[in-house]
């Protein structure tokens, strides 16, 4: 099974991207995020052309995640229990074959010490009490998607520029230990001991030529399923060209069980 995630950061304004890329890196499931579109809106009937079925739960301009599978998905959960209506959209999971496929997009945060920031922290202990009491860490599951949280001195450019800063603060890291201390293993780190391997670049500044990246977009699998991972790799080539995303996808290869 090939899966990946990608924050497309908008999937209408990089549709024909994303086509191509699915084209012709032919993954088995993807996790998006920042679809930014209700689900009515979603362009279904192109990604259908290419064999994927469309689990989606959007909204309006803003956050919005999927799962777009291959052989599609016998059980769907949108969202985190005690969501309401107005909620805003940041969790899918499907159940593709034995596995839990799940796509999280977790708020930014702006700043800490911010209102944003707590609900941040706050919705990683949701994701984990979710995890809790939904699922089993001895099953296969993968957890997909932008954590906005890069976990370690190894994930970003520069740790002391960033130390403290929103995405690297030490409470945020934590939270996302927490989540991890479920029962998940990350991939990439499992293939890719080293630094230097970054998911996301800010537009300004020429940060991506520049070198001046951050690792916030996880391949996160449970014990079973991490043990089957072959290959882990970030496709820096679709953060080049016109139009491209800030974030580039991570792909994962897992062999049968």
């Amino acid at each position: 099974m090939r899966l990946a995630t990608w924050n497309v950061n908008s999937v209408r304004a990089r549709l024909p991207r994303l086509l191509a890329w699915l084209e012709r890196r032919r993954p088995d499931a993807v996790c998006l995020q920042e679809t930014k579109v209700v689900d009515e809106d979603f362009p279904r009937a192109e990604i259908e052309a290419l064999g994927y079925e469309c689990i989606v739960h959007g909204q309006k301009t803003y956050n919005g995640v999927a799962v777009l599978a291959r052989g599609g998905a016998s059980s769907v959960i949108r969202g985190l229990p005690g969501d309401g209506e107005d909620a805003e959209r940041r969790l899918v999971a499907a159940r593709l074959g034995d596995v839990w496929v799940l796509s999280a997009y977790v708020p930014n945060g702006k700043e800490v010490g911010t209102p944003s920031y707590e609900y941040k922290l706050a919705w990683l202990a949701r994701l984990r009490a979710f995890l809790d009491d939904t699922f089993d860490p001895a099953a296969p599951l993968a957890l997909c998607g932008d954590f906005n949280v890069a976990p370690g001195d190894l994930d970003v450019w520069d740790p002391e520029l960033w130390r403290g800063r929103i995405l690297f603060s030490e409470p945020e890291k934590h939270a996302l230990g927490e989540v991890t201390a479920w029962g998940l293993e990350d991939t990439l780190r499992r293939h890719h001991p080293e630094g230097g391997v970054y998911t996301w670049w800010d537009y300004r500044a020429g940060a991506f030529h520049r070198g001046w990246g951050v690792r916030i977009d996880h391949v996160l699998a449970t014990r079973p399923l991490a043990a089957r991972c072959a290959a882990v790799e970030v496709d820096r080539d679709e953060r080049k060209g016109e139009k491209p995303s800030d974030h580039a996808p991570v792909i994962a290869d897992f062999g049968d069980a």
